[in-house]
Formats: structure tokens, C-alpha cells, sequence
């Protein structure tokens, strides 16, 4: 759903042969019988079920060129409660899909890309792109373990492609600000206007498509590498 859909769906316009990953076998089985992708079910925090999905899709689709990592939660709660409760159990999931997740899927992935031959014409093997977020800079309060498992993603990036880049792996993160998805689609109006208001422009939130735009354009770029781009419309965000 959200960034990870919108990508599916460019990749595969583009003529990429697509595997969604995802949680949700059926929903995602959806639209990848409209896009002609397909579909393994994963839960990308156990390493089990990482390995076991690439492996599938390696075996249905080949080796792997381009990552996109999107999956993602984004509980709010404060470290301390107003009724001295502690959040430390949304922390440790969070941290779990957020980052693990992201580290997990990186690393086989990048696994079956170093098994491939590099791409014609060219020394490159392929591309991960993982998703950070600008509350990795600007956190606001209650996003004390959102703010750190995207810091997590932000921070794996250059050593990743440090590591990666001389077997002719690139890597590189994204960091969007609040996007129009299924995570946002609660958000109350008057909520939704304040942070639109915030943004000097284009003062919306961001569109999937234009997370996927992004995603295609560091795919085509072979100089893009090891670093972490904001998309926000250079929104900064508030204390809250």
C-alpha cells in the first residue's frame, strides 16, 4: 500500500518485472494481478520469513536489481505517560519493522545481487533504497521511537554503500515527510490543514507518486549513492 504500491506501480509501467512484498498476501495480491507482479507474504521483522521470501522471489523472478523499502509503522506515545506508564513495548516494535525490518531485507537482498553478474554495459549490480523519514531530524514529541528507528535507516546508509559500492551496489535513503497512504488516511482534518500550512510548497501532503518518482530517478542515476534525500517541500517540523 502507500510509497511501496506507488512504486510497484512505476516500476512496473517501466517494464520492471515487480515482486510485492508483503504482509498482507490477499490485499497485496490485488494490485499486483492489475500490474502483472506478484506476491510473496512476509513479515519483514523475522529473518526467517526475509530469507525465505527472496529466496522465492529470486527463484519466480530472478536476481534482484532494485530494493524499495517501505514497510513501516508509526506509533506515537510518550516516553513517560501523563499516567506514569512507559512506551517501551511500541519502542521495541517499532525498532523491530522500522529498522531490523529495513536491515533485514537489505541484507538479503543485497545477498542475492552480489550472486548476479553485473548489468550489461555497466559495473553495477543494483540499487537498495530505503525509507527514512524527516522525523529522523525533526521528531516531534510522542515520536520519540519513530524519530529513532528512521535515524537508524538515515544512519545505514553511507556505510552500507561504503561496503556495498565496491561490489557495484548503491544504496540510498529517502526521507518523506507526511505522504498521502493508508498510515495518514486517520488524520483529522483541521490536523491535516495545520501540517499542509506548515509546508511552503507545495503546501499538501506528498503524493505516493511522487515518493516513486524519486525511487525511479535514483534508480537512473548511477552518481546517486550514500545519501539521504529529503522530500518534504522543505517542511520543517514543529515541536508538535
Amino acid at each position: 500500500s502507500g510509497l511501496g504500491l506507488a512504486c510497484a506501480r512505476h516500476f512496473a509501467a517501466a517494464g520492471g518485472r515487480v515482486t510485492i512484498f508483503d504482509l498482507d498476501q490477499a490485499g497485496a495480491q490485488a494490485h499486483a494481478t492489475d500490474i502483472g507482479a506478484t506476491v510473496v507474504k512476509l513479515d519483514v521483522g523475522e529473518e526467517a520469513t526475509v530469507e525465505d521470501a527472496v529466496n522465492a522471489a529470486v527463484a519466480t523472478a530472478g536476481a534482484p536489481r532494485v530494493l524499495v523499502n517501505c514497510a513501516g509503522i508509526g506509533l506515537a506515545a510518550r516516553i513517560v505517560g501523563r499516567d506514569q506508564s512507559l512506551s517501551t513495548g511500541i519502542f521495541e516494535k517499532t525498532i523491530r519493522i522500522n529498522l531490523i525490518g529495513t536491515y533485514l531485507m537489505m541484507s538479503h537482498v543485497a545477498r542475492a545481487m552480489l550472486a548476479a553478474d553485473t548489468i550489461d554495459g555497466t559495473d553495477e549490480r543494483g540499487v537498495i533504497i530505503n525509507t527514512a523519514s524527516v522525523a529522523w531530524q525533526d521528531g516531534q514529541l510522542g515520536q520519540a521511537a519513530y524519530a529513532a528507528s528512521k535515524g537508524g535507516v538515515a544512519s545505514l546508509c553511507l556505510p552500507a554503500a561504503r561496503e556495498l559500492g565496491q561490489f557495484g551496489i548503491r544504496v540510498m535513503t529517502i526521507a518523506p515527510e507526511l505522504f498521502e497512504t493508508p498510515m495518514t488516511d486517520g488524520l483529522p482534518d483541521d490536523l491535516r490543514d495545520a501540517i499542509s500550512a506548515n509546508i511552503p510548497f507545495p503546501s499538501r501532503l506528498g503524493l505516493a507518486e511522487e515518493y516513486a518518482l524519486l525511487a525511479a530517478q535514483i534508480v537512473g542515476n548511477p552518481y546517486l549513492n550514500g545519501t539521504v534525500i529529503r522530500l518534504d517541500g522543505a517542511l520543517r517540523l514543529p515541536r508538535k
